[in-house]
């Protein structure tokens, strides 16, 4: 129970990795706002933790709206009496649209940066009062390996998350504000298995050097790390999850 009197808000927790966050905070004892679109996965994951003896609430949350992120924060005040985590998570990535630079649709491409980059930025400045006043907390930005090949879009979103959680840990550690980030490789999830074709799939695995696919637990388990006290002197970093698929001295 390293997270007993705790608060944290999981952005796009309704479906996924960011579910299983949620979850897992809340074994840990954080009280959890799942804060996702998806009013009704929100609040089916939300019904879940309670069922399981936690505390949670849900509530419907645009990410790249600066209104419905302050809204969401209030809400968590009000209900929970402050906030230590924020795990920026919501992105879209299954069922993305896969186009060159040259084809993309400029208004798909500026509200995919809105949610999967602007939309740290805008949870983070709605958060940081509460978390201020809480004496300092953790926040943990989703980033992805992508952010080093930058070859599309949502690898460009997630070099930028990488960028702003450098800035943001500079501008907010004096606060005691933590800002790390965590970068799955290829993970074993729905969105992975309907994104990637098979052939290309098998080909990335075999291609690691520990020939697996992350699971899920594998990302829930250094997410936790950053939110605890383990970590209390750690930030400004974004964690490579992957099975080695990236390697830098």
């Amino acid at each position: 129970m390293r997270f007993k009197d705790k608060v944290a808000i999981v952005t796009g927790a309704g479906q996924g990795i960011g579910e299983h966050y949620a979850k897992a905070l809340a074994a840990e004892g954080a009280a959890v706002v799942v804060a996702e679109i998806n009013e009704d996965n929100a609040r089916t994951v939300a019904e879940a933790i309670v069922a399981e003896g936690g505390r949670a609430i849900h509530t419907r949350t645009d990410v790249s709206s600066e209104d419905s992120c302050a809204e969401c924060v209030e809400r968590t005040v009000a209900e929970f009496g402050g906030l230590d985590f924020l795990i920026n998570n919501a992105a879209i990535f299954a069922g993305m649209r896969r186009k060159s630079w040259m084809e993309i649709e400029l208004d798909y491409y500026r509200r995919f940066m809105a949610v999967n980059f602007e939309s740290v930025l805008l949870m983070t400045r709605a958060a940081y009062p509460a978390l201020k006043a809480r004496g300092g907390g953790s926040i943990v930005n989703q980033s992805s390996t992508a952010a080093y090949y930058a070859g599309n879009y949502y690898g460009l979103a997630k070099l930028g998350v990488n960028g702003l959680t450098i800035a943001l840990a500079k501008e907010l550690g004096p606060d005691n504000i933590r800002v790390n980030g965590v970068a799955p490789g290829p993970t074993n999830t729905e969105a992975t298995r309907t994104s990637v074709p098979e052939d290309r799939l098998k080909g990335i695995i075999e291609a690691l050097p520990l020939r697996r696919l992350g699971e899920t637990q594998d990302i829930v388990n250094t997410v936790l790390y950053l939110c605890s006290e383990e970590s209390s002197w750690v930030t400004g970093q974004t964690w490579s999850v992957d099975g080695g698929q990236l390697m830098r001295p």
